[in-house]
């Protein structure tokens, strides 16, 4: 049996000590993330998947933004462990931010009237898939990553800086960058708590 897609799972962790120095171009990141998120399954191949890549000073601009949005929401005494949260972000290379399509979720609505209340769960599937297809993807070119979720909160704001379509809806972020620590060890909760075969 071969066990190639298992060993790139393995590979796929959460990593909060990021750093600047991707092992491969921005360019190919770039194209790494396209891709992955071009082959992600999707219901009724409706591919409403959509990203924006952020580098550099825009993705710092994005842990700013969100670092001043949550500012009058947390406590003043408590902001300084959001705070560096948000500089652990800032300090990575990149972040997606991964958006689904409204209006192609609507289309599908009218065309397949009778599975109209099950598009929007379908998209979250597909939002999903793509999500990990571009960790994982990133983890086997030895880039780090961490999936946060500021939305709705960022969302105008977010909108508002890059031009993002109105149809798009947030669903998650990802920065990324160079491995800047080693992983601990990962732990799983008993099979029996987690599945049943039958036969």
């Amino acid at each position: 049996m071969t066990r190639h897609a298992i060993s790139l799972f393995t590979q796929r962790r959460t990593q909060y000590a990021l750093g600047k120095n991707l092992p491969i171009a921005e360019s190919e990141v770039d194209a790494l993330i396209r891709e992955a998120i071009r082959l992600a399954p999707s219901s009724f191949n409706s591919q409403s998947s959509r990203a924006v890549i952020l580098f550099g000073a825009a993705h710092e601009k994005l842990w700013n933004i969100t670092r001043e949005t949550l500012r009058p929401m947390v406590p003043a005494d408590a902001f300084a462990a959001t705070d560096a949260k948000m500089n652990a972000f800032a300090a990575g290379a990149g972040t997606v931010l991964f958006y689904e399509d409204q209006d192609t979720i609507k289309e599908l609505q009218q065309k397949y009237a009778l599975y109209a209340d099950n598009f929007p769960v379908f998209s979250e599937h597909s939002a999903g898939m793509a999500q990990f297809a571009v960790w994982t993807a990133l983890a086997e070119a030895g880039i780090g990553a961490s999936l946060q979720h500021y939305a709705p909160l960022i969302d105008a704001e977010v909108a508002r800086t890059w031009e993002v379509p109105a149809s798009w809806k947030l669903r998650a972020q990802m920065p990324f960058g160079s491995n800047e620590k080693a992983f601990g060890e990962k732990t799983f909760i008993a099979d029996e708590v987690r599945f049943k075969t039958v036969r």
